[in-house]
């Protein structure tokens, strides 16, 4: 399947995915950023697809997907997958979520352990608070009058300045991203982002759990990666000199780490 298909979540919002891979293979979902939408996996798909069956999908305010009004929550962002594995008919899957992705693969594995067998938390955090600044950010982009300066804002904190200046093709690909998204999606999703503390309850994580860190990651830095992994039981953690979008700088190194933690025994 190459192309989009849809289901509704139950609250009625319409949410894109698409699977890649044999079907007789285990099923590792892929949960992206904010900001992007499920083409930020491109790169991982022919490494990936080897071992599993991937399910991408754009979480909502993303991409293919609706961008409904208001506030978002973790909450629901996770039963937006709940109820995706559901409409697919998957009883189990592995799960790999980067950034806003990771906020969405802890709440999984907090209150739907069930439903995944291997959790990989890339480049994400328990908490990034205070509430204050995630206000005014919601506020600024619901204001502003176009992407522009917002997409600079992003692509300086997920890209080290040499991809930047001159702009490799992938930023190029992440800029078109980020300008297509609509500013009331993000508003939503920095809602969630802005609510969320689950600092205690990632105790409560029982499925083996990889966490990958950006050593100089900006914006979800190491430092957070190394309170999850201690947090979670067992959790084995990766640091690389990465910024934010580890997939993208040390893709090959990324994706040979995510096989072989989901294929180890």
């Amino acid at each position: 399947m190459n192309t989009l298909s849809y289901f509704h979540t139950g609250d009625g919002v319409r949410v894109a995915y698409r699977f890649d891979g044999d079907a007789g293979r285990p099923v590792l979902v892929l949960s992206n950023s904010i900001g992007t939408d499920l083409s930020m996996w491109d790169a991982q798909i022919p490494a990936l697809t080897q071992h599993f069956r991937v399910l991408r999908y754009d979480t909502r305010g993303h991409g293919g997907s609706d961008v409904p009004a208001g506030a978002y929550s973790l909450d629901r962002l996770g039963r937006d997958v709940i109820e995706m594995l559901d409409a697919l008919r998957i009883e189990r899957a592995h799960f790999l979520g980067l950034s806003l992705g990771g906020m969405i693969g802890q709440w999984l594995g907090v209150h739907a352990p069930e439903r995944i067998d291997r959790l990989i938390l890339s480049n994400t955090s328990a908490y990034l608070g205070p509430a204050g600044q995630w206000s005014e950010r919601i506020a600024s982009v619901l204001q502003a009058p176009d992407m522009v300066d917002t997409a600079q804002m992003f692509l300086g904190n997920w890209f080290p300045a040499h991809m930047l200046e001159p702009e490799a093709p992938v930023v190029s690909a992440f800029r078109a991203m980020l300008l297509a998204t609509q500013p009331q999606g993000l508003a939503g999703n920095y809602a969630a982002v802005r609510d969320m503390d689950m600092r205690r309850t990632n105790a409560l994580i029982v499925a083996p759990t990889l966490v990958i860190a950006g050593e100089h990651d900006t914006v979800t830095a190491a430092s957070h990666s190394e309170a999850i992994a201690a947090t979670i039981a067992g959790a084995k953690l990766l640091t690389w000199p990465a910024v934010h979008l580890t997939n993208i700088e040390f893709g090959e190194a990324f994706d040979r780490a995510v096989v072989d933690f989901l294929l180890a025994r």
